[in-house]
């Protein structure tokens, strides 16, 4: 249903920022970055798309969404607040220097 869809939708885009923030952090830089990044959300897309179609990013959604209209207008909420809210606590737990190396 739309909670388990919101979890998942906000426990996978808090996982793919936290990724890219903790790779790309300028004391951690590594030239893998790049292939990091796109393995994680190779691995969060197999993950959940047989649940929400994977999102993690409201742009990818509201296009989609306008053009579809009907039922997908109805859940856009979900798929713009669930990725702002994970995002949010992934660059909460990112200041809290977890990825600084000492």
């Amino acid at each position: 249903g739309m909670n388990s869809a919101f979890l998942w939708e906000l426990i996978g885009t808090f996982t793919f920022v936290t990724v890219i923030l903790g790779v790309t952090n300028a004391k951690n830089m590594t030239a893998f970055a790049g292939l990091v990044i796109g393995l994680t959300l190779a691995g969060l897309h197999f993950a959940m798309v047989p649940v929400t179609g994977t999102s993690v990013n409201p742009a990818r959604s509201i296009g989609p969404a306008l053009f579809s209209g009907g039922a997908a207008l109805g859940q856009l909420w979900l798929f713009i607040v669930a990725p702002l809210i994970g995002g949010a606590i992934a660059g909460i737990v990112a200041k809290t220097g977890i990825f600084e190396k000492d």
